[in-house]
């Protein structure tokens, strides 16, 4: 089933579909935590949050959407704490353990997201987009104005790459912070 609400701004929805798209993601939020992210169905979600599943369809257009949707609002909510250290470096390291333990705080949906991130769906393909965009914006505001931007390329793909391994399972995002860490001090090396 193809989303007809979803590909608008959502600054298009009336109140009732604002109210209803709210509930639909956190009835998700609740159900992907209960039964994992390869359980979790839109009539599963559509239910829980009072709605049929083909109303659900019109907010989301898949599983993947829906979870690529969640990440997003995730990270939006976040403003996490603005990085203090002295040194690029230093700011630097401190953004990328942030954001790697505020993604580890929802484990569930870093799992969903891992998965659905790398599919084709041309909503996920939007979002993933902004999904990127948003790193790169805290990398870029932590290395200052005058960022390489070889180094935020560096810097990027090895986050990102990082973010993969733990969605595989090789490294838990508690033991991802410090580890990324030593990456960034390694790039870093000669550009602080």
């Amino acid at each position: 089933m193809s989303s007809q609400v979803s590909t608008l701004p959502r600054q298009s929805l009336n109140a009732r579909q604002t109210q209803t798209l709210e509930r639909l993601f956190a009835a998700a939020s609740e159900v992907l935590t209960e039964v994992g992210h390869e359980a979790l169905t839109i009539r599963m979600v559509a239910g829980r949050a009072g709605v049929s599943a083909a109303t659900a369809y019109t907010y989301v257009a898949s599983k993947d959407h829906l979870f690529a949707e969640l990440f997003c609002r995730l990270l939006a909510a976040d403003t996490g704490p603005a990085p203090t250290g002295a040194t690029p470096t230093a700011r630097l390291q401190e953004t990328t353990r942030h954001l790697a333990l505020l993604i580890g705080t929802s484990p569930a949906l870093a799992a969903a997201t891992t998965k659905s991130l790398l599919g084709e769906d041309p909503q996920v393909r939007r979002l993933r987009l902004r999904i990127g965009a948003a790193f790169v914006v805290r990398f870029r505001a932590a290395l200052g104005d005058a960022a390489d931007p070889w180094v935020l390329e560096s810097v990027t793909l090895a986050f990102f790459g990082a973010l993969l391994q733990a969605g595989m399972g090789l490294v838990s995002y508690a033991d991802l912070a410090p580890r990324l860490d030593q990456v960034v001090a390694v790039i870093m090396k000669g550009n602080a």
